[in-house]
Parts: structure tokens; C-alpha cells; sequence
């Protein structure tokens, strides 16, 4: 079903992102890359994935803390591609503070790339969605979209505010073969989560499988990571025809998180 659909996909030169840009060019989808890194290392990746698939894989570096280059994104995929059938809103930041520590400035940037990025690609994908009778918006969420931890105040709101986004996003596309959801991961394996891992051990006298599992069993129940492979998986599960009536739909995968 998914075969010559084009997909973009934010944030995806690593991490969740580059998970499932590789399951959907695993179903025959054209991917549209986004991100930041070294360009070498990302010219490696596009082609990688390129070659493994047997798919068109293009990169654009548009910056999702702004609304011009949100728009500018999808204007681009849609000339290279001819259409934006499924938009995966990732691209995501984090900082961490105390409300009354947390920069004005942190403040703006995380909600301009979590959740205003959001609004701005799927204005500027749903004209062309519902001009072909068919589309997929998948956001990726967070188990902090439903439930709240200390000192990530902009991150829990701006993961709570998607949640709204894609409520409203597939009611007003619900009498249309348009459809909008949110993955809401728990802890996922990251390089970043990786190096957390081994600072938390240092700074603690631990060894490093026993910091990853005070860290998961704090929050996630079953003390196991959430994989890229599964969000990919449940990403392209989304797009398909099993969940055509699916919609406004947050789905943990999380361990047990957000069922305490």
C-alpha cells in the first residue's frame, strides 16, 4: 500500500527519526531526510538508506525552529517528489531547569521546534493531502504528552500541546482519508540517552547496566528500552490500511509508563 508514497521526515538523520525513514523506505516509500549533523556523515546516511531500500532518499537541511523553512520543507519534498503523502513531525529538543531557572530563550526554542514546527509542516502539507484524497500525519509525542515530570517544563508542554495538535488535525479531517495520530515513546536508546547512562554511572560508582536500569525502572515498569525498530513499526502500521479509521489517536509505547 505504502509503496511510492513519499514521506518526510523531521529530525531524521539519527535517532527515532532515522528509525522510521528506514521502515517506511522499507515499504517502498520516498524519503525526505531532515536534520542537523555533519553533512559528510549525512551524505552517508541518505545514500545508505538510498542503496539498502532501492528508494529515493533526498535531504533537506530546513531549519524547524522556523515557520518559513517548515513551509519550505514540504514545498521542497513536493517538488522533488510530486507529493507529500506522509509527514512525520520528530524534530525535537530538550532542556532541563527549574521553571523559575529555565531561560526565557530555552523556553522559546523548544516549543518553536516540538510543537510550532508541527503546525507550520502540517499547514503546508494537508492542501495537498486533501487535493489527492489521502494522507498520513504521524506525531511523535512523548509518554511526557500525557503525563508530567519535574524541571521539563517546556518539554511537557510543548509534547502536551502536540497531543492537542493532532486531536484537532483529525477532527477536522475525520470525513476525509486523511489521518492524524501521535506516538508517545517512553525511554528510547539514543546516543544521547546512551551518554546519560554512562555519566550517571561514573558520577555514581555504578556500572553501566546497573545506572540503565535504576534509570529505566524509575519511570518504565518493564526496564526495557523502547526501540527505534518498534516506532518504526508502529509508524508504518499508522500509515497503513489497518488503521484507516485510527485517528487522534496517542499511542504509548512505553513500557508501562503512563499506565502507573
Amino acid at each position: 500500500m505504502l509503496k511510492g508514497k513519499t514521506a518526510v521526515i523531521t529530525g531524521s538523520t539519527s535517532g527515532i527519526g532515522l528509525g522510521i525513514a528506514r521502515a517506511l523506505a522499507g515499504q517502498g516509500c520516498k524519503v525526505m531526510l531532515n536534520g542537523l549533523g555533519d553533512q559528510a556523515a549525512i551524505e552517508a546516511t541518505r545514500a545508505a538508506v538510498a542503496a539498502e531500500f532501492g528508494v529515493e532518499v533526498d535531504f533537506d537541511a530546513a531549519n524547524m525552529a522556523s515557520g518559513e523553512d517548515c513551509a519550505r520543507l514540504i514545498e521542497a519534498a513536493e517538488r522533488r517528489f510530486g507529493a507529500v503523502d506522509i509527514l512525520v513531525n520528530n524534530a525535537g529538543i530538550q532542556h532541563v531547569a527549574p521553571v523559575e531557572a529555565f531561560p526565557p530563550e530555552r523556553w522559546d526554542a523548544v516549543i518553536a521546534v516540538n510543537l510550532s514546527s508541527a503546525f507550520h509542516t502540517i499547514h503546508a502539507a494537508l492542501p495537498g493531502m486533501k487535493a489527492r484524497q489521502w494522507g498520513r500525519i504521524v506525531n511523535v509525542a512523548s509518554a511526557h504528552g500525557l503525563v508530567a515530570s519535574a524541571n521539563k517544563s517546556a518539554y511537557v508542554a510543548s509534547k502536551h500541546g502536540l497531543i492537542g495538535l493532532t486531536k484537532v488535525v483529525a477532527l477536522e479531517v475525520a470525513q476525509t482519508p486523511i489521518t492524524c495520530n501521535a506516538i508517545c515513546p517512553g525511554w528510547v536508546l539514543t546516543p544521547l540517552v546512551q551518554a546519560q547512562i554512562e555519566a550517571r554511572a561514573q558520577a555514581q560508582g555504578k556500572t553501566v547496566a546497573d545506572a540503565q536500569f535504576d534509570l529505566l525502572i524509575e519511570k518504565q515498569p518493564s526496564a526495557r528500552f523502547t526501540t527505534v525498530e518498534q516506532l518504526g513499526a508502529l509508524a508504518v502500521f499508522l500509515c497503513g490500511e489497518g488503521a484507516a479509521n485510527i485517528t487522534g489517536a496517542s499511542l504509548p509505547a512505553d513500557g508501562g509508563w503512563t499506565a502507573q
